[in-house]
């Protein structure tokens, strides 16, 4: 899901059947490429990184059949209509598609996302842990760093909730596009910037520095100064880590100077976050 979220048109579909002759359930994770070039490089990314994930979960490699174009332009909104509708996190958070009707409450912050565009749209725990703590640590007026901002929704959610300046940075062009897209239609341009790179483009320090990626680029960009980026009174929020990679992520936030000060865990991935004790940027 993980994967197809990021790459995929419309993110991941789920369907779960049963198997009566073996008594299981079985699982199957679907998304939809465009027949182009784009479509043929997606695919070899999809590829890789199933690859990789599969080292950690064996599962069987992907199939892929051709569709005809009104079989998927719209199956995918018509899975997450019936899916979900308007989604709430923690206290204040509200998430809704452009085309769900909802009657805002004075004290919430509703985020307007649409899920066809990139990776990142609440459902996933990853995404839900980094509100939950977005909400309970965000100090008004905070600068933010939002490293792989996919469609935004960290950074869009850091504006609503009273951040002084949010910048959004994603490796993926179409991510860029997306976050841009999502940053316009919830009102929050004057406050977030949405740019093309990595920690490279992040000159500065941060109050509140968001890191929702995986183990692996979490722990490369540690060596690359990631945690230089937090002030000394800032913190850093961590995720998209599989429990069983939750040390070797620790140990190196750890490393470069980072206390561990929080956890959160839902099914098998963690968040963790930490005060910079070390900061020399």
């Amino acid at each position: 899901s993980e994967v197809f979220n990021r790459y995929g048109r419309g993110g991941a579909v789920l369907s779960t059947d049963f198997d009566e002759s073996s008594n299981t359930a079985v699982v199957t994770v679907k998304t939809y490429l465009p027949l182009d070039e784009d479509g043929r490089k997606t695919r070899r990314r999809i590829e890789e990184a199933l690859w990789h994930l599969s080292q950690i979960y064996p599962f069987p490699p992907p199939g892929f059949r051709e569709l005809a174009e009104d079989d998927w332009a719209n199956a995918w909104k018509k899975h997450y209509c019936k899916r979900s509708g308007v989604l709430r996190i923690g206290q204040r958070i509200v998430i809704k598609p452009p085309w769900q009707e909802h009657e805002r409450r004075p004290d919430e912050v509703v985020i307007e996302l649409d899920p066809g565009m990139a990776f990142g749209t609440g459902l996933h725990p990853t995404t839900r842990m980094c509100l939950q703590a977005l909400e309970e640590h965000l100090k008004p007026g905070a600068k933010v760093l939002d490293l792989g901002t996919g469609s935004g929704i960290l950074a869009i959610a850091a504006a609503k909730l009273g951040a002084g300046s949010v910048l959004a940075l994603d490796n993926d062009p179409l991510a860029v596009k997306a976050a841009q897209a999502n940053v316009r239609s919830n009102g929050v341009r004057n406050t977030v910037t949405v740019e093309h790179g990595s920690l490279d483009k992040a000159t500065e320090d941060f109050e509140l520095v968001l890191v929702n990626i995986l183990a692996r680029v979490i722990i490369e960009l540690a060596d690359q100064g990631l945690v230089d980026r937090v002030r000394p009174t800032g913190l850093l929020i961590a995720a998209g880590i599989i429990e069983e990679q939750e040390a070797e992520v620790t140990a190196a936030l750890r490393e470069h100077g980072l206390e561990i000060v929080e956890r959160r865990q839902e099914k098998d991935w963690v968040l963790v976050g930490g005060w910079n004790l070390t900061s020399n940027f």
